[in-house]
């Protein structure tokens, strides 16, 4: 994908850009529907103006139904506007390490619960369905989770080093792109390492991993590793430097930023890291923009978020 041109915001720049909540609408309202509302019932162009706004700014004059431009959409019942769900957007596309609901909550003056809330409807928002790479991959997989010590006396698992009480992640990297896509697995045992790799790559890729066993004996594409354990790192084209430098960055973010992540949730602050990666390149307004687009188009109730 090209990238659009490169630049940022400043947080000068977002206020006077959206100086008020009018603003802000107006912004949103252009994004969904252009230069006139749309009926989000029924799709009607016969648009009355209500006045006072009440009960909502916009009533269909086919389907005779109210709505705003936030209805049908992520942010339908949240209980901030538009203004302060553009800045949450700016915030958590210009913050590397994410954005933490205890730090939104100051900044906004909203309570953690309702920050929390507003930024899992934002990475929602970004969820952009399966990746599918081609030409030249890496693949590797870590760990997401707290040191043992570092927990309650009596929710310590006392099993030693490793991956115990930690939730796996699998990512891959394209190189021609540098673009990453990674969500939480199950298990790192072959058939789930390879039903991963091989359900996100066209046939005949190029697949780049380290020496773990699970990986070996792929037969929809060409496979090549190195041995970490030997030493090995790099060998000719073959090394995972790219999607190391990713999960670095991700835990930076874990422990500097988040310090948890509840195995829930964990796809969508993983995808939130994978995204920001991808969009990295992008202006600010274009990533912001696309985000919001992501919000039209689906919802996400509190009790789905909290089941």
């Amino acid at each position: 994908m090209k990238s659009p041109t490169a630049g940022s915001i400043s947080t000068y720049q977002f206020f006077n850009r959206f100086p008020d909540e009018s603003a802000a609408r107006a912004h949103v309202e252009r994004l969904r529907w252009g230069d006139a509302p749309i009926c989000v019932h029924c799709g009607g162009e016969r648009i009355a103006i209500v006045k006072n706004e009440t009960p909502q700014p916009y009533r269909c004059k086919d389907c005779r139904k109210f709505f705003s431009v936030k209805t049908g959409t992520i942010f339908h019942s949240a209980n901030v506007g538009l203004r302060e769900i553009l800045f949450t957007i700016y915030l958590m596309t210009v913050a590397k390490k994410g954005m933490s609901s205890c730090e939104l909550a100051r900044i906004l003056g909203v309570t953690q619960k309702t920050a929390w809330y507003l930024e899992h409807r934002v990475r929602e928002a970004l969820d952009t369905g399966p990746t599918v790479f081609s030409g030249v991959v890496e693949v590797d997989e870590t760990y997401i989770g707290g040191v043992d010590k570092n927990r309650h006396a009596s929710k310590r698992e006392h099993r030693g080093r490793g991956p115990i009480g930690k939730q796996a992640v699998v990512g891959m990297l394209n190189r021609e792109t540098g673009a990453v896509t990674a969500g939480p697995i199950a298990t790192t045992t072959a058939p789930a390492l390879q039903g991963y790799v091989e359900s996100r790559v066209e046939r005949d890729t190029m697949v780049y991993t380290d020496g773990h066993a699970a990986y070996v004996g792929m037969k929809m594409v060409r496979h090549e590793a190195v041995a970490h354990s030997l030493g090995e790192y790099v060998r000719g084209q073959a090394h995972t430097n790219g999607i190391e430098s990713f999960w670095a960055l991700l835990k930076r973010g874990y422990i500097g930023t988040f310090h948890w992540m509840s195995e829930k949730h964990l796809h969508r602050y993983v995808n939130e890291f994978a995204v920001r990666h991808n969009r990295r390149e992008w202006t600010t307004a274009v990533a912001m923009n696309e985000t919001m687009r992501g919000s039209f188009s689906r919802t996400l109730g509190w009790k789905r978020l909290t089941a």
